[in-house]
C-alpha cells in the first residue's frame, strides 16, 4: 500500500483471551500487563504499531464480563468506549473456548466492524482447527474475515498485520511513528508493580490492589520510583508485606528489572502500603484514580 493508513483498533475479548500478550508481542515491547489470573486489565492500553505505512493504534481493554461491582462497571464502559472509538474490532477467540464468548460479543450488536482472530492454534490438530472454522461458519456475515494464528509461528506478525491493514482507512498518522505507546512511563511502571502483584500474591488482594506512582526522578545513571500501593483491607497490607519483607521484596524486584528492561537504565524502587478502605466501591476515589 503506498498510500498512509492510520487507525485505532480494539482489541476485545473474554477475561484472559491473551489481549496484553498479543499487544506486547505486537510490539516486541511489554507495556501491558500480563497475568495468568483473570481481569488483571483494567484501563485501555494504546499500543502504537508501524507496518509499512500503516499506523495501527491497538487499545488494549480489559475483558469482557459482567459483575455488578463498580469497579468492573468502570472497566466494562473502558472497553464499551474503546469499541466507539475504533475503526476495527479485533475479538480473540482461543482456538481452545467454546464460542460462547463470541455470542455474547454479538448481542451487544456492536456497530463497528470486526475481525475474529483465533488465537492459540499451536495448541490444537489441524483437524481441531478445522472444526473450530467450521463452528463460525453460521456467523461469517457477522465478521469480516477470521484469521487463525499463533504467534510462536515464524511470519505470524506480518501475516497478521498485513490482513489488518486492508482495514485501516487511509488517514494521516496520529502520532509520532517513534512513539510505541501513548501511555505516559510512570502508567507503564504502575501496570509493571500490579503485575507483580498478581504473580506473587494470590486470593482476593491484587484485585483489591491500586498503584500510584507518587514521583520518579530521572537521573543520567539511575532512575529512582516512588510508589504507593492502595488496599482495601489492612490485614492486606501484611499480606503484601510478607514474613519478613519477603513478599513486598520479590514485588519491587519483578518490577524493577521490567522496567530496566524497557529503559535501558538502572532503576532504584522504593514501595510503601497505604490502606483505602473499600475504595472499589467509592465512585470519588474510583474517579481520583482515573478510572
Amino acid at each position: 500500500m503506498s498510500e498512509q493508513r492510520a487507525g485505532f483498533v480494539a482489541v476485545i475479548g473474554k477475561p484472559n483471551a491473551g489481549k496484553s500478550s498479543l499487544l506486547n508481542w505486537l510490539l516486541d515491547e511489554k507495556i501491558a500487563m500480563v497475568s495468568k489470573k483473570a481481569n488483571a486489565t483494567r484501563k485501555r492500553t494504546n499500543a502504537i504499531v508501524m507496518y509499512g505505512l500503516t499506523q495501527f493504534v491497538f487499545i488494549d481493554t480489559p475483558g469482557i464480563h459482567n459483575s455488578e461491582k463498580l469497579l468492573n462497571k468502570f472497566m466494562l464502559e473502558e472497553t464499551i468506549k474503546a469499541i466507539g472509538d475504533a475503526d476495527l474490532i479485533l475479538f480473540l477467540s482461543p482456538a481452545t473456548d467454546f464460542l460462547q464468548s463470541y455470542k455474547d460479543f454479538l448481542s451487544k450488536e456492536p456497530k463497528t466492524p470486526h475481525i475474529v482472530l483465533l488465537t492459540k492454534c499451536d495448541k490444537i490438530t489441524n483437524k481441531q482447527l478445522l472444526e473450530k472454522l467450521s463452528e463460525f461458519e453460521p456467523y461469517k456475515s457477522n465478521f469480516k474475515t477470521l484469521i487463525p494464528i499463533s504467534i510462536k509461528q515464524k511470519g505470524a506478525k506480518n501475516y497478521l498485520l498485513n490482513e489488518l491493514q486492508k482495514f485501516i482507512p487511509k488517514h494521516p498518522y496520529f502520532y509520532d511513528p517513534e512513539l510505541i505507546s501513548t501511555q505516559m512511563m510512570r502508567e507503564i511502571y504502575a501496570e509493571y508493580i500490579r503485575e507483580a502483584i498478581f504473580e506473587f500474591v494470590s486470593e482476593e488482594v491484587p484485585y483489591s490492589s491500586h498503584v500510584l506512582i507518587d514521583r520518579v526522578e530521572e537521573n543520567e545513571k539511575i532512575d529512582r520510583v516512588y510508589a504507593t500501593i492502595i488496599v482495601e483491607k489492612e490485614n492486606q497490607k501484611n499480606i503484601l508485606i510478607g514474613q519478613g519483607g519477603k513478599t513486598i521484596k520479590k514485588i519491587s524486584i519483578y518490577a524493577r528489572q521490567m522496567m530496566e528492561k524497557l529503559t535501558g537504565k538502572q532503576i532504584f524502587i522504593k514501595i510503601s502500603i497505604n490502606c483505602n478502605k473499600n475504595w472499589t466501591k467509592n465512585e470519588k476515589i474510583l474517579i481520583n484514580f482515573g478510572f
